[in-house]
């Protein structure tokens, strides 16, 4: 009987189809399923929505015959209609709920995981073997370079260094409204695309499902070509003025010289061994700095595999950590993303930048939006979910980390060693958004107060007795006794909205 390969929505590179004993057969019928009950389990962003249809939709196109694309209500019942009782064979899922679904299916046989670089056994083991230590991410991305042979000069880092973040986290350039990077790639939309804004806007007119955020042109790509043009370019004309600056932020150029090259590697339209090899070989040929390089290796190698590998090792409890209590709810205006009704000129420009792309690099992910909800006391698992939902590049296994373990320190201290977050004083050092804004980065208290700058200082006070012992923190709180406004402080964190403006 022949055996089907199930290719999920995000395993849509060749690399998935690669026949071999941990692989498909040679030449393997394949089934893809649009599933729509995904659309109304969760309201995702508009432009989410279409990027994933659409690079289905041509890979689907690229297959031709040999793939049975059905549209579904459910991944069973669509499962049920491509293949009957056939064997379906597919590589390990992303997430836990695709994972527990495979396993419940009759006929269906997991093969290990693509799309990364190590193994999750070997994880386990390197993990295991560090009995009484932290996992800490520099350890695991020292550890992934070595075995994978990843900018090393013999057994020693190349430049001499093992990390460059000294060289990497520069403001940006006094005065400047851009860096002048050459321009990333873009895509250009194809009749499948249209199809797929069709289909969306008639799904959104019957009241079936619903979105945030706007579908303008896609910005991303969806098939193999258009993500390895956008690797190429990024490498080419890019990678080079990456590093320096890749922790900055400006107003009236949000993508900078970052690579967007992370939505596609999350569809599995890019191998991460691919896009550190050409990196690298950059390095060699004298086109891209080690900084720079080794920057975007540590993205890749390091944190995006590190993130991936926590998300099973933690087990499927770590969702619900909140270590720090915190239960409050999204307001509507985040929910919406309504960043017009929002004074902070920071987190209104940043929202709008979601509202309108789906994206915004990893600054104002965990420094603005992530910051905010640690300061504000939101509900994890609800920012989780709007992380997840709200951008191009988001999936389960990458927020659930991300957010719990690191933007909300919800795990207290599992993943990180410290929560992040800060005052309007690091706003203004790593951007421009805070020269034109209502409020002011130093004032603490008053009608110009800054929500980030009293934010910082009332989530120090509500959590003294758990960080005064973090060594990474214990200066800070300690500065909690010498401000002699603490309780006008307080206060005026308690009474401030967002979308309170000066008078």
């Amino acid at each position: 009987m022949t055996t089907f390969h199930w290719l999920f929505g995000d395993q849509l590179g060749p690399h998935f189809l690669t026949p071999g004993p941990h692989g498909p057969d040679r030449d393997a019928p394949v089934v893809m399923i649009e599933a729509r009950s995904v659309f109304r389990r969760r309201r995702f962003h508009r432009a989410k929505a279409h990027l994933i249809l659409s690079a289905m939709r041509h890979r689907a196109a690229e297959l031709g015959d040999r793939v049975r694309y059905v549209k579904a209500d459910t991944y069973r019942e669509g499962l049920r209609e491509a293949v009957g009782t056939a064997p379906v064979t597919v590589h390990h899922p992303t997430s836990r709920a695709a994972l527990r679904l495979v396993d419940a299916l009759d006929g269906v046989r997991v093969l290990p995981a693509r799309g990364f670089l190590v193994p999750h056994d070997d994880f386990r083991t390197w993990a295991e073997g560090r009995t009484g230590q932290r996992l800490r991410q520099e350890d695991f991305y020292r550890w992934v370079r070595q075995g994978h042979d990843l900018l090393m000069d013999g057994a020693q880092p190349a430049g001499g260094r093992w990390n460059h973040d000294h060289d990497n986290r520069r403001p940006p350039p006094r005065g400047a409204g851009t860096l002048g990077a050459p321009d990333p790639y873009r895509p250009r939309e194809s009749a499948v695309d249209d199809e797929v804004r069709h289909d969306l806007d008639r799904w959104e007119r019957s009241g079936e499902v619903s979105f945030v955020g706007r579908d303008g042109p896609r910005l991303f790509p969806a098939s193999r070509r258009e993500a390895l043009a956008a690797l190429r370019r990024f490498v080419s004309h890019r990678l080079a003025g990456f590093g320096p600056h890749e922790d900055a932020m400006l107003a009236r150029d949000p993508v900078l010289s970052h690579s967007l090259l992370s939505s596609s590697l999350n569809l599995g339209l890019l191998d991460p061994l691919e896009c550190v090899s050409l990196a690298e070989d950059a390095r060699r040929r004298g086109q891209a700095p080690v900084n720079s390089v080794e920057g975007f290796v540590r993205q890749i190698a390091g944190w995006r595999e590190y993130v991936w590998q926590l998300y099973w090792y933690f087990g499927e409890d770590y969702r619900h950590r909140n270590a720090l209590g915190h239960r409050a709810p999204l307001p509507e205006w985040f929910l919406e993303l309504d960043a017009d009704a929002v004074t902070a000129r920071c987190l209104s420009t940043v929202l709008a930048q979601v509202r309108d792309t789906g994206w915004t690099h990893h600054i104002p992910r965990l420094m603005l939006l992530g910051s905010h909800a640690l300061q504000r006391g939101w509900d994890p698992a609800a920012v989780t979910d709007w992380f997840h939902r709200c951008f191009v590049d988001g999936y389960d296994w990458v927020m659930l980390p991300n957010v719990v373990g690191m933007s909300q320190y919800a795990d207290g201290g599992r993943m990180t060693t410290k929560p992040y977050t800060s005052g309007g004083a690091y706003v203004n050092r790593m951007s421009d958004y805070c020269g034109p804004c209502a409020y002011r980065p130093t004032e603490r208290t008053g009608d110009t107060a800054c929500p980030f700058t009293a934010g910082y200082w009332a989530f120090l006070h509500r959590h003294r007795a758990r960080l005064e012992g973090n060594p990474r923190m214990s200066q800070a709180v300690r500065g909690l006794d010498r401000l002699t406004d603490l309780d006008a402080t307080l206060e005026q964190h308690r009474g401030r909205t967002e979308t309170d403006a000066p008078p």
